[in-house]
């Protein structure tokens, strides 16, 4: 078996050390550990590569940014400028999801540094005889590097500075033509070259725009009381795709163990009727590669897979690598499974609760080679039924090492597929995670509430190195998470906190009819988990149930679908909103985002206060739109399609959340 881990890259040339090589290259971004792991990006998308790039002395400097797909052998090149401070940058647009390879090569440029001092003696009137030969000779030298036309015409301007009187001479030595051929045809005999190759990890478009609907598939049977199917969830498809989602999530869709099955509400005994958690994978009717006979067949579920893209939705699958004790893995690999002094396996457990319905596999079983190639071909088996995109749960419970390889070598042979990190712990576990290979990643937005805590952490994500490896997907809510903001019930704050979640991240999604049809009510006081929890039974959702915010979320979509610049989670500003006497207000939030061409502008301003109306000052800033402060222009709010004229920096705003909480704000610069 190959291992494939991002380690230190090679240097781009075997080449022996020479000192002659003056030039310094260092401070690279973006470097992910000095190389071991790639940054990402999506398909079509900019890279903007810098690095601190000098010489001794005052001679002039240049560099080329080299890039190229990892199958191509052949560099492409695009020559790097100086920004401030021997900082400098270059860009390269990816094409294809794979990786991708950059790394820098930069020089001393005599003859730029020549053709300097030339001019800067013929301005203060010095003879420049001999300058002009040192030149002539530059000239011809590179004469020899170049193709014949492009030579020939050198040697006659070499010959031209040589002989030729002494301000035509001059002349030719400054001429542009010269300039742009000397360009052409740089002297690198001592350019210095990064000492390693870089990777971008590539991924599908949806890895970096996606809107997420989570739907368990055993809840939507025709006849009350029954066990969906596949074939009945079809119908869900066109309503969902008429919300504006383009990610369906379904939980795991495998045979549940009957072996300390939980019943509902977590219940340690069953009813004979109750269905069991979903995660409690495997039983006699087989494993991980297996269907839950009650909601159909492989086929029926390629046919769901087929009719959800037809309707522009891609199936987002459920991996959970663990096992009910009826898991057939239980008998046929024991040695995968921690046995107990007893003869018992060991279940999982977080002490002192206990998860007997769940069995965790060890990773550090001496058979670990035969359990990664079986874990691997889970998800290979399900990928040649039609899934590209996976939501991993737990993933932090299982050998970081094993994620490094698995999810490399299938995006070897898959690069458009995606993994989402379902791992809500250590914010280090959750980078390591990352970098190692995850497409997206759950985060801490569900626990991020006020203005303050939401503005320092979108800052985390989007302006420290985090944003080249960790692509957020924020969910308001989760079968396992509803937070203590959502169970006073305000309508107003479901719709906050979804719009928040919608255009603060490029990615977001939320557990289905639970969210939109407004549930709140908790196991009990404290918990973060809905009573009558759908983990553990089958539930009978009434989508039409008075106070639903579909027409929001719908609205919502939508407006993220028109507009680029929710698109995209970067390029994020947070503006003032004043509460009046120069105090900034803690319960009206705005923030600014513009699409990469910067012709897309949208501002969204949010109530945080689910019961009172709120009103303030709001400052826009015309400066980074380089617009004098008195500036005249459109705002649209694309939820209620009111515009409002703004002549100036500050402009009042008003949100009363029994009304709509929000603002979605396209704004139009010029009149």
């Amino acid at each position: 078996m190959s291992h494939t881990f991002y380690q230190r890259k090679p240097s781009v040339s075997n080449r022996k050390f020479d000192g002659r090589r003056r030039v310094v290259i260092e401070r690279i971004s973006p470097e992910i550990d000095d190389g071991r792991y790639p940054a990402k990006r999506v398909a079509g998308e900019t890279v903007i590569v810098g690095a601190d790039i000098f010489s001794d002395g005052a001679d002039i400097v240049r560099a080329d940014l080299c890039y190229r797909a990892k199958s191509s052998k052949a560099w492409k090149r695009v020559p790097m400028k100086p920004v401030v401070n021997d900082r400098w940058e270059g860009t390269f647009a990816v094409g294809d999801p794979g990786i991708w390879e950059f790394t820098i090569e930069a020089w001393v440029d005599h003859f730029q540094t020549w053709r300097r001092g030339l001019i800067k003696k013929i301005e203060a009137g010095q003879d420049v005889a001999l300058e002009l030969q040192m030149g002539a000779a530059m000239i011809d030298d590179t004469a020899g590097r170049a193709p014949k036309k492009d030579a020939v015409r050198l040697v006659e301007l070499a010959s031209v500075v040589t002989t030729a009187e002494r301000k035509i001479a001059e002349s030719a030595a400054q001429c542009d033509e010269l300039h742009n051929l000397m360009q052409r045809y740089p002297d690198k005999a001592f350019a210095a070259q990064y000492g390693r190759i870089l990777e971008i990890k590539v991924d599908q478009k949806k890895a970096g725009f996606s809107s997420w609907y989570e739907l368990f598939p055993r809840s939507w049977a025709e006849e009350p009381g029954k066990h969906g199917s596949f074939k009945e969830c079809l119908r869900m498809l066109p309503l969902i795709s008429r919300m504006g989602f383009d990610v369906v999530y379904l939980p795991p869709i495998h045979p549940i163990g009957s072996t300390k099955r939980k019943g509902k509400n977590n219940a340690l005994v069953a009813q004979p009727d109750d269905p069991g958690s979903c995660w409690a994978i495997g039983s006699s009717d087989g494993g991980h590669k297996a269907v839950h006979p009650e909601l159909g067949t492989l086929k029926d579920f390629e046919a769901f897979v087929r009719e959800a893209d037809d309707h522009g939705i891609a199936i987002a699958m459920d991996i959970a690598f663990q096992c009910s004790p009826d898991h057939p893995y239980v008998k046929q690999h024991p040695q995968w499974f921690k046995w107990r002094p007893d003869g018992t396996v060991q279940f999982a457990e977080n002490p002192p609760k206990k998860y007997e319905d769940i069995l965790p596999i060890d990773f550090e079983t001496e058979d670990w080679e035969n359990l990664w190639i079986e874990l691997k071909s889970v998800m290979l088996f399900w990928i040649e039924k039609g899934v590209r995109i996976f939501r991993v749960d737990n993933p932090h419970t299982k050998a970081f090492l094993f994620w490094d390889w698995a999810i490399s070598e299938i995006q070897k042979e898959y690069p458009d597929t995606v993994f989402l990190a379902e791992a809500f712990t250590r914010p280090k576990v959750m980078a390591r995670l990352a970098k190692g290979g995850f497409s997206q990643s759950y985060t801490y937005f569900t626990w991020r509430n006020t203005k303050k805590d939401l503005q320092e952490y979108l800052a985390e994500l989007t302006t420290t190195e985090v944003k080249e490896y960790m692509r957020p997907n924020f969910w308001p809510n989760t079968p396992d998470i509803l937070h203590e903001e959502l169970q006073a019930g305000h309508r107003s704050t479901f719709i906050t906190r979804m719009v928040l979640a919608a255009t603060l991240s490029s990615n977001y999604g939320m557990y289905g009819p639970a969210y939109e049809l407004c549930e709140h009510v908790p196991v009990r006081k404290g918990k973060e988990e809905y009573l009558d929890s759908e983990k553990y039974e089958i539930k009978r959702w009434d989508m039409d149930r008075p106070g639903n915010i579909r027409a929001e979320i719908t609205a919502v979509n939508r407006i993220r679908k028109d507009n680029p610049a929710l698109q995209q989670t970067n390029d994020i500003e947070f503006v003032r909103v004043d509460a009046g006497e120069g105090f900034e207000h803690d319960m009206l939030m705005a923030y600014l985002k513009r699409s990469p061409d910067g012709g897309n502008i949208i501002l969204t301003v949010v109530n945080l206060d689910p019961q009172n109306t709120h009103t303030g000052w709001l400052r826009f800033p015309l400066e980074r739109f380089e617009l004098p402060h008195t500036h005249r222009f459109r705002v649209e709010d694309l939820l209620s399609g009111r515009t409002y004229e703004w002549d100036s920096e500050w402009n009042y705003v008003e949100l009363n959340p029994e009304q709509v909480p929000v603002h979605i704000f396209k704004v139009h610069l010029y009149l």
